[in-house]
């Protein structure tokens, strides 16, 4: 055996692709259960995954792959990693303070709290509050992530979105960076400081700047641009016909926030409901998903569905906020593709995607009576997987099957927490409450997490650093 190879590890041979490249092997051998969150709903048991480069080639009992890199799947239940389709990084280091939580007010009162504090986020902010949050996401089985990043204080470096990008490279999560921007002014009515507001021509060509440094459209890319205006509330008309202009020139995807705060917010500012007024300006689409969504209608959901605009349910802040629980079968029902997010982490706390799960499928089981049913635990799984690449335009990713990208996520059934829902893989994440660390994340065909620890990083240094930076930017939390 090599050195520095633990044990149920071989150096896999590297082969030549149709484009002469070298592409390496693995092989997870004698998964307990593999969950593939596949059109037919299939899960073998006792059974191989054959990997190479980024793809899937072979999943079945057996597989014979000689001198493939080896990962022991016993007593290990593998699914699709999970894609998390609304988060807000640079919250990271505004988390667990009691200052800014909306209990017990409105979202517009509550911004008018919080954007104030966040003026003094800066690149360093940037890049440390992205690791933790991405490696949280990894920690809990999450390989694709999106993030929609709307804070840009002109005392800051403008190259805010590529400081996410490095973090992102340094962990080998997959990205896509949701460039975001504010461009009414406090003094037309928005909670926007004037030293965060941007006009809607240097959005856009700094958008167009991220667009051709970063955007890869190729199947199994690590990296994507969205373009996501943050708010009705807080932008002009003008900036979000902009964006779909530039979004649908460059065949990219479209997200903002919308159906919170109707009454105090769009209707106050622009005269009808947000659904009404994204239709109208042709900001709704199958390019297109929201997030939130807490105060859109019934009557609404038939628009989004006939429009093919998605939804990214965010369960902590509808909580955190007490709004109104989505009703996920009557969306789906009316043709709406739901993802699950997190959000950001001054309304959540937390980057974990396992606890959203479970947190969702609570969430519907509490009016499962008065709405005649909720989605199974499974169902749940499939929006967090599944419909969150679909969202993201990725239909490469989101099942384990040939031919799709090697995203994954294993845990360990050998577990006293595991005893008695070995019966049943496909429910068991939501339904008993998996939400503590995975055994192993791989994103791409590659490691990234694995038994505790990300390989080749120090995540101690890596947190010594990120509170080192909070202290410095916000050091009166720390006086005491």
């Amino acid at each position: 055996m090599e050195p520095g190879i633990s044990d149920g590890l071989r150096i896999g041979i590297c082969l030549k692709n149709g484009d002469g490249k070298m592409e390496k092997r693995v092989l997870i051998q004698n998964a307990k259960a593999i969950v593939t969150c596949d059109s037919e709903d299939r899960v073998y048991k006792d059974a191989d995954i054959l990997i190479e480069g980024a793809k899937i080639i072979e999943i079945g009992k057996n597989i014979i792959a000689d001198n493939a890199t080896v990962i022991d799947g016993r007593d290990k239940f593998i699914y699709p990693g999970l894609v998390t389709t609304h988060h807000h990084f640079f919250q990271t280091f505004v988390r667990n303070l009691l200052s800014i939580d909306y209990v017990n007010i409105s979202v517009m009162e509550w911004l008018d709290v919080f954007f104030p504090i966040i003026e003094r986020v800066n690149e360093d902010v940037i890049y440390h509050s992205a690791i933790a949050a991405m490696a949280d996401a990894l920690k809990h089985g999450c390989t694709t992530i999106f993030d929609h990043m709307y804070c840009f204080p002109k005392s800051a470096s403008p190259e805010m979105v590529d400081r996410q990008m490095d973090a992102a490279e340094l962990l080998g999560i997959r990205y896509h960076a949701g460039r975001a921007t504010n461009t009414i002014p406090h003094s037309e009515g928005s909670p926007i400081p004037d030293s965060m507001v941007e006009t809607t021509d240097y959005f856009l060509s700094d958008c167009e700047r991220l667009i051709k440094k970063y955007h890869d459209p190729n199947p199994f890319s690590m990296s994507q641009i969205v373009i996501a205006p943050c708010q009705p509330i807080n932008s002009y008309k003008e900036t979000f016909m902009e964006s779909a202009k530039l979004a649908r020139k460059h065949g990219l995807r479209l997200h903002t926030h919308l159906g919170e705060g109707e009454d105090e917010g769009m209707v106050a500012r622009w005269g009808k409901r947000s659904v009404a007024w994204c239709e109208e300006i042709g900001f709704l689409g199958e390019d297109v998903w929201l997030a939130h969504g807490w105060d859109i209608q019934p009557d609404e959901y038939k628009v989004l569905g006939r429009t093919g605009t998605g939804v990214a349910h965010c369960p902590g802040p509808a909580v955190l906020g007490g709004f109104p629980i989505l009703p996920m079968l009557e969306m789906q029902k009316a043709g709406v593709r739901v993802s699950l997010g997190t959000d950001g982490s001054a309304t959540c706390d937390s980057a974990n995607p396992l606890d959203s799960l479970r947190m969702a499928y609570l969430m519907q089981t509490y009016f499962a009576k008065v709405r005649g049913g909720c989605p199974t635990p499974y169902d749940i799984l499939k929006i967090a997987t599944k419909n969150g690449a679909e969202t993201l335009g990725r239909h490469d990713l989101g099942s384990l099957e040939l031919g799709k990208g090697a995203d994954l996520f294993m845990i360990d059934t050998n577990t006293v927490d595991m005893i008695g829902t070995l019966h049943d893989p496909k429910n068991v994440l939501a339904r008993v409450g998996i939400t503590g660390p995975v055994w192993l994340t791989m994103v791409n065909g590659k490691v990234v997490w694995k038994e505790g620890e990300f390989p080749g990083l120090d995540e101690h240094a890596l947190s010594s650093k990120a509170n080192d930076v909070c202290k410095k930017v916000f050091p009166e939390r720390y006086e005491n």
